[in-house]
């Protein structure tokens, strides 16, 4: 899959290592999958097969490190992310305690494996300014590499409490107790938004001020193609509403389908389509194919189509073909690139009211906000665009700038070296003088 975190922190690290500054991108238990030109290190520490059989077998916690590198490779590591297994959170509960337990859990060889790892970085390659993890889950690492470097350390966050939440009891409890703890070892924090810094907060019981904001950032490059729209809805083919996120409950793409069939029931509807893409984990396929049983018992099999999951041109290519842009998530979201993506590309969007997305649509000005979990409320935010071109065409082409103005990799970057700078970190200077963003 194309993980929003990946594609997050790949644009980060592309941009700062195009304004000269020498990161280290480094892939934790897989490596990673993006849809643009990928800047992370072969190395891949905490391999997912290794982590996987030492929570498992005492045997493995006890194999030699030239036997560990057989499925610590890149082969075996890419071979099992393209596995058909199933990786629910619910499942994971053991596993999720054992690696935020650190060095007293069951993966205590892969933390010396890090250890020794840094080490090797740090003196003889160069040694570094800042560490920055880029996942709360991840804080189970904190300690040793506090404890390997004399580098502050952050820790960015990017909606893990929606996986912590689904953990079966005791396991949730015990691996938020963890996260709390594991917090005191590091420096600052980063959200992905002013939401869930306030919502992190209270999360883990770390101090508001501790947490700093760095919006997200989307490489531009490729968006040259596109332009802000001269009218709207497009003229030459059906209206067509879009879904662009991984196939699951939480990203809401039931509710969109419950909104269109409430849609096609009001007068001059009829012509609509309804075109969605993106991951489908294995065991969410029973969910889509519940959601086109739905559609068909309302005589809407065929105006809807599933693109599947789409690498970066046919993605681009996949917006010039939709008139907006829903991403109807159940759960209050932190981050929502693809909606951004969208208002990039020149689509308006129409997004549930919490989360993230009131204080995107309030800094780009692209879209319009419904009740969340809200089947009705949507289909009613949908049809007043629909019935309403010029104010369509305006949210379009203000998303369209407003995205350039506020959301991108260079903004990001600059953000991200301002809260490094903010606690002497780096004696690079300051981010340029035109970037403004209030980091609380």
């Amino acid at each position: 899959m194309y993980c929003g975190s990946c594609l997050r922190d790949n644009a980060l690290a592309t941009e700062l290592m195009r304004q000269g500054h020498d990161v280290t991108l480094l892939p934790l238990y897989t490596p990673t999958l993006t849809d643009e030109a990928n800047v992370s290190e072969d190395k891949v520490l905490f391999g997912g097969i290794s982590v996987y059989l030492e929570q498992h077998s005492s045997l493995f916690r006890h194999t030699p490190r030239w036997m560990d590198k057989l499925w610590d490779s890149q082969t075996a590591l890419k071979q099992a992310a393209k596995s058909t297994l199933a990786v629910d959170a619910k499942d994971l509960g053991e596993l999720t305690v054992s690696m935020l337990r650190g060095e007293d859990g069951h993966q205590r060889k892969e933390f010396a494996k890090l250890a020794d790892w840094l080490k090797q970085q740090s003196e003889h390659v160069a040694p570094y300014d800042v560490i920055d993890m880029q996942n709360s889950l991840l804080n189970g690492i904190a300690a040793t590499i506090k404890q390997t470097l004399r580098a502050p350390l952050c820790c960015t966050m990017q909606g893990e409490d929606l996986f912590i939440n689904q953990l079966h009891e005791p396991y949730r409890t015990e691996a938020l107790r963890l996260m709390r703890a594991n917090a005191k070892h590091i420096d600052c924090f980063i959200a992905v938004s002013r939401y869930y810094a306030d919502y992190m907060a209270a999360f883990l019981e770390v101090p508001r001020d501790k947490i700093k904001v760095v919006p997200l950032g989307l490489n531009l490059k490729d968006y040259a193609r596109f332009h802000p729209p001269t009218e709207w809805p497009r003229a030459d083919a059906p209206f067509t509403i879009g879904y662009f996120g991984r196939i699951a409950p939480e990203k809401g793409l039931h509710l969109l389908a419950e909104a269109f069939i409430a849609l096609h029931q009001r007068a001059g509807f009829a012509g609509a389509r309804l075109a969605a893409a993106g991951y489908l984990p294995p065991d969410q396929k029973t969910y889509l194919q519940d959601i086109e049983t739905k559609l068909a018992a309302a005589g809407l099999r065929e105006q809807f189509h599933y693109h599947g999951s789409l690498e970066r041109e046919a993605k681009l290519s996949f917006f010039s073909q939709i008139d907006l842009l829903s991403l109807p998530t159940t759960y209050a979201e932190p981050k929502g690139l693809p909606v951004l993506e969208a208002q990039a590309a020149g689509l308006p969007v129409v997004q549930p009211r919490w989360g993230s997305f009131p204080e995107m649509i309030e800094r780009t000005n692209g879209g319009v906000l419904f009740e969340p979990n809200d089947a009705e409320s949507l289909a009613e935010a949908i049809y007043e665009l629909w019935q309403n071109p010029e104010r369509g065409r305006d949210l379009a082409r203000q998303g369209f700038a407003g995205v350039r103005e506020h959301y991108t990799a260079e903004k990001m970057a600059d953000a991200a070296l301002s809260v490094y700078s903010l606690l002497n970190m780096v004696d690079s200077p300051m981010p340029r003088s035109e970037f403004q963003y209030d980091l609380t």
